[in-house]
């Protein structure tokens, strides 16, 4: 137990000092990219990192509207965790019994930084222990410029710029408003969706940033 409670201390104290750095420092790399990295080592496969952090003024505003739209849109009202959207997804769950998530853009930068993408209640409960500590210590510039970063975008393909470079080979702050929805509509499942095939769901997205004055 006394290991135990000091390896907790040792990781929120490292998680603390990480957040704190974080408000000036941008990361080298993230705890979802290594575990990409070693999956491929493990398999074993080919893999190539395309990852280039950009500020968040070198990114389109109408990349930045897509991705709140299409990931969390109550992002600029709540602090770091939308409970709506999970009473949403639980009546979801019981009523229909389809499953979603409810994730906040703070929970899934917390999840790439620090975590991994298991699915487990252990790593869900850290995360949830996470996010209050990172809306205290962020901005919610400094987080979203941070999760469009680092986020998955495809195989290997990591934030804003990676990803407009690889898909539409623009820089990512000359992304149009289609474009900006397009690549927004993989984000639930990078690893499979391609930009420009899920045509409902972008109509979905680009209807929210009308609706939210974008």
């Amino acid at each position: 137990m006394r290991a135990l409670v000091m390896a907790v201390i040792v990781f929120y104290s490292f998680v603390t000092l990480s957040l704190l750095l974080l408000r000036w420092v941008n990361p080298v790399t993230t705890a979802v990219q290594t575990e990409r990295r070693l999956q491929a080592w493990s398999e074993p496969k080919s893999y190539r990192k395309v990852y280039q952090f950009v500020p968040i003024d070198q990114i389109s505003p109408a990349l930045q509207h897509a991705v709140v739209a299409a990931e969390d849109t109550r992002f600029f009202q709540h602090h770091g965790f939308d409970w709506k959207e999970v009473q949403n997804a639980v009546e979801d769950d019981l009523d229909r019994g389809k499953s979603r998530g409810a994730s906040t853009i703070t929970q899934q930068l917390v999840k790439n930084l620090f975590l991994s993408t298991s699915h487990s209640f252990i790593r869900k409960g850290v995360e949830f222990a996470i996010v209050p500590l990172a809306e205290l210590v962020l901005s919610k510039r400094r987080i979203l410029e941070l999760y469009l970063n680092v986020i998955e975008w495809g195989p290997g393909i990591y934030g804003a710029e990676g990803s407009a470079q690889h898909y539409f080979h623009v820089p990512a702050r000359r992304i149009s408003r289609d474009q900006a929805v397009d690549l927004a509509s993989i984000l639930p499942a990078p690893l499979r969706r391609k930009p420009g095939h899920l045509t409902e769901y972008d109509r979905i997205i680009s209807g929210r940033m009308t609706q939210m004055g974008w």
